[in-house]
Parts: structure tokens; C-alpha cells; sequence
């Protein structure tokens, strides 16, 4: 592996948040192994990646051409954070228009690099154009998914397939054609862009183009463990027919998450000083990731939950669902009266607005329980320091993420899905203090917390290296390096070039 160690790989993720740093994450890890790295995203998106890059990484970041207006977007809609929700299908729509600038980009960086080739590509998997891009040019292409194997594996077999539309069960619940081992699914579990789809709508189209085109990689990479993920992996082993490797936990530092972060609500010394005044195992820790909030009305069940119930709390707010997340959040407007001055005399919350320091927090002592969208970044970050989950998935893979962890692994309870789902306080009370231990009832939220810690030391022991032992995910990587390095060798011979 000596000369891999010394070679350049090139990473191109789709225009979002949850994909750019996941990406940026792998990137720092790759470095760190010694491999040279260039970085391709939009303009503006390389603007804000700048000040995430750690001083001591010689990450290359590179600028691909990208004019938002020129595709029926708003100026400087670069980032699918920055879009309305019906705007965010267009965005992904337009992304192939990026493959004549990548094809460039590419040849122009072998020129400078006097003929030498990437080790290999690494692409997202809505850009799944981009490994054609790649064998073009004789050049190791992969996927790398942010979001775990059974949450995409969901995704892509309801996407294709659209069970639900073939289904006449009165109850909701359908079955995956192809992916039966999942179980059963209901209709609640579905995104509104799939509840509309009929196979001709944008969304549809789109999807049913970038899917099957994994199959062109050289392999995937997930960002996942193959002990917690099985299934989800084998799926894809099965339905792709390529190498597919479990590469995780890849996570950014906590120094990369804060300057990748939006306005920070609180300083993670404030928040530790806050934690430590408390006994272990007694906070739930509420957050709703970067992207994505719930209704005003759920907004309310659920604070009346807390005020009613005896849990200590950190809970980072944004603006509900119809209001500009980037605004003040009107704590008058959206929780109860007198609710910020209760919780403050009691020392009992903690509200944040926009952003918190969720690492530092979920890997302190007195945090028991984390109630979330169940993004997949959010429940790895969860899973490593062994914190039991309260799920409320909103969008995409979040729910197959909470059926997941409800069902197969046994280390949450769901207590909502989506933003029109009705909740009542009282529901959401119960729950919580289930989870945290406060109604024991038949023992279950023991047992998720046990298995919380047991999954902890699972992914702990995936990424040990020691004593000639190493774990599933150190193996996973090094076959996917090995995997590239021989195929550049292959080809450098037969092209004479060696």
C-alpha cells in the first residue's frame, strides 16, 4: 500500500448539507491515511467548506461551475439548504448538467499532475453519472452514502418499485417486492414526494435515471457498521452486484462540526457546565438535525411534555415548519406561557436556538436519551456513546432509519413520524420517560438502554485495530483501497505506462 499512501483521490458529493459533510468527513479520514485529496463542490459551497478545514489538512478544495438562475433557481441556490421544498427536486433535476465541468475538471487535474491518473473517484450517489466520467478516463469510481444501508436500501426499493400505489391493504401496510426481509412497511412511512409518485412525476424521473445507474461503480461505500447493518448491505450486495463496504463511523471531529455548523445558540462550555450539574443519566438531549424542523402545533405537545414531566433537558429550537428557519426563534409564540421561566427557575432545561455542540453532548455522562429525526449522522453520533433514542423521523430515509432501530436493533422508541402527524402531550410524556427509565413498564426501556451500550461497544470494536485484530470496518477500508490500487495497476500496465 505504500504507493496508494502517496495518491490522490477525488471527492465530488451532491449540493447539500447532509451529504457535503459526510463527504468532508471521509475526506479528513482518507488524509489522515495519507492519501492526497481534491475536493470538488459549487462555488459558494467551497466558500463555506473553507473554514471548516482543519490548518493542519492540505485538503484541496476545487471549484466546479454552477449558475443557479441558469437552471429555474434562485440566485446563489447552490445548496439544498437553501431551497423551499418544492424547489429541492429541481435542484437534483439540473445536477447532471455538472458532468461537462466534471469531465474537464478531471482532465485538467491529470494534465497538471503530468499524466498521473486519481487513485479514484469517489461520487455521491445522486451523481451516479459520474462513474462513467470516471472509467472515461481508466479511474476507480465509488459511491460513498452518507446514510446507512438499510435507510437507502428502503429508499431504493420504494422508489423504483412504488409498492404502496399496488397495494389495497385497508390498514396501509405494504410489503418490498424485492427487499421482503425489511418487513412491513405503512403508508405513514413515506415521504410526500412518494406519497404523489406515479412513475411519470419529476421526482420519479429522476430517481428511476440516477438508481440503477449504481450499478456502472466499482463498489459502494457506506457509512455504517456490517454487525448493525447487515441487512441493509446484503441488499444492496444482492441488487448491485459490486463490492460494498461498511466503512463506518465517519464522523467530523468536533472541531470540523463547529465551524461547520450554523450560528452557534450556546458555547459547548456553557453546555458542559450545565450537563455537569447533573446526575448521570438523567438528561434528554432533543435536537431535529440542521435541516429539518417540526410544526407548530407538535412544537407545543411536545414542550407541554416536558414542563409536565420531571426529565432534564437540552433541546435545540428553530423556527416550525412555515417560517424561515434562519429567523429569531418567538419562544412566546411557540411554547407555553411562562415555560422558559419555569424551566429556568427549576434548572431543570435548556433551550438553544439553531445549534448546539451535539458531540460533546451525547458523550456526557448525564445524557440518557436522545429524542430525534433520526437522521442517520445524528444516530451514529448516538449509538457510539450508547444513548437510547426517542425517534421522530421527518423526511427521506429517516423513517426506514427509526423502523431500523425500533425493530432489528431494539434500541429506540418512535414516538412520531413526520410533521402532520398528530401527537399529544401526554403520549410524548409517557414515552420519554420510558426511554429514560422514569416507568419501567415490562422492563423495555431497560432493555433499550442495555442494548444502547451493547451497540456502543459493537461499533467500538469495528473500528479496533491492535494485537493483529481489526475490525470489520478497518477491513472494509482497506479492501476498498486495495480494490482501487489494483485496478490503476491493471490498467497502467496495460496501457504500457509502467
Amino acid at each position: 500500500m505504500e504507493k496508494a499512501e502517496k495518491e490522490n483521490i477525488v471527492m465530488f458529493p451532491f449540493m447539500a448539507q447532509g451529504h457535503i459533510l459526510p463527504f468532508l468527513a471521509l475526506a479528513l479520514q482518507l488524509e489522515q491515511k495519507g492519501h492526497s485529496i481534491t475536493y470538488i463542490s459549487t462555488p459558494l459551497n467551497v466558500k463555506k467548506l473553507e473554514s471548516s478545514i482543519p490548518p493542519s489538512s492540505s485538503i484541496r478544495l476545487v471549484e466546479i461551475p454552477f449558475n443557479s438562475s441558469d437552471h429555474g433557481l434562485p440566485p446563489d441556490a447552490e445548496n439544498n439548504d437553501d431551497l423551499p421544498y418544492n424547489l429541492v427536486i429541481r435542484l437534483l433535476e439540473v445536477s447532471p448538467c455538472l458532468e461537462p465541468s466534471f469531465r474537464k475538471l478531471l482532465a485538467d487535474l491529470i494534465d497538471q499532475q503530468k499524466g498521473v491518473k486519481p487513485l479514484c473517484i469517489i461520487g455521491d450517489f445522486f451523481f451516479g453519472w459520474s462513474a462513467d466520467v470516471a472509467h472515461e478516463f481508466g479511474v476507480f469510481h465509488a459511491i460513498f452514502s452518507g446514510a446507512g444501508g438499510f435507510g437507502l436500501a428502503c429508499y431504493y426499493s420504494i422508489w423504483l418499485n412504488l409498492p404502496h400505489r399496488h397495494n389495497n391493504d385497508e390498514k396501509g401496510e405494504f410489503m418490498l417486492p424485492d427487499f421482503p426481509e425489511a418487513g412491513k412497511f405503512h403508508v405513514t412511512q413515506l415521504s410526500s414526494s412518494v406519497l404523489i409518485a406515479d412513475g411519470s412525476d419529476p421526482s420519479s424521473i429522476f430517481q428511476r435515471k440516477c438508481l440503477p445507474s449504481w450499478v456502472n461503480s466499482d463498489g459502494f461505500l457506506f457509512n455504517t457498521v456490517e454487525e448493525l447493518d447487515k441487512i441493509g448491505l446484503t441488499y444492496f450486495r444482492r441488487k448491485l452486484g459490486i463490492p460494498v463496504w461498511a466503512v463506518g463511523p465517519i464522523l467530523l471531529p468536533v472541531d470540523g462540526r463547529a465551524k461547520a455548523s450554523k450560528t452557534s445558540g450556546i458555547t459547548p462550555e456553557e453546555c458542559i457546565e450545565w450537563l455537569n450539574s447533573k446526575s448521570p443519566n438523567s438528561v434528554l438531549y432533543i435536537s431535529f438535525g440542521s435541516e429539518t424542523t417540526i410544526s407548530a402545533s407538535q412544537m407545543m405537545q411536545l414542550a407541554k411534555a416536558l414542563d409536565a414531566g420531571e426529565t432534564s433537558f437540552i433541546w435545540v429550537v428553530r423556527p416550525p415548519i412555515g417560517f424561515d428557519t434562519n429567523t429569531e426563534f418567538i419562544a412566546e409564540e411557540w411554547l407555553p406561557e411562562g415555560f422558559l421561566q419555569r424551566i429556568t427557575d427549576q434548572n431543570k432545561g435548556l433551550i438553544v436556538e439553531k445549534w448546539a455542540p451535539q458531540l460533546e453532548i451525547l458523550c456526557h455522562k448525564a445524557v440518557a436519551a436522545f429524542l430525534c429525526h433520526c437522521g442517520w449522522n445524528s444516530v451514529l453520533e448516538s449509538l457510539i456513546n450508547g444513548v437510547a433514542l426517542i425517534g421522530w423521523p421527518i423526511a427521506g430515509d429517516q423513517f426506514y432509519n427509526a423502523k431500523l432501530l425500533v425493530e432489528l436493533v431494539g434500541v429506540c422508541v418512535e414516538v412520531a413520524r413526520g410533521i402532520s402527524f398528530e401527537v399529544r402531550h401526554e403520549d410524548i410524556k409517557y414515552k420519554i420517560e420510558l426511554v429514560m427509565g422514569e416507568n419501567d413498564e415490562n422492563d423495555k426501556g431497560k432493555e433499550i438502554r442495555r442494548k444502547a451500550v451493547e451497540v456502543k461497544n459493537m461499533i467500538k470494536e469495528t473500528i479496533m485495530e491492535n494485537d493483529g485484530f481489526k475490525g470489520s470496518s478497518i477491513k472494509a477500508m482497506e479492501e476498498f483501497l486495495n480494490a482501487a490500487l489494483l485496478m490503476k495497476e491493471g490498467r497502467s500496465r496495460a496501457d504500457g505506462t509502467e
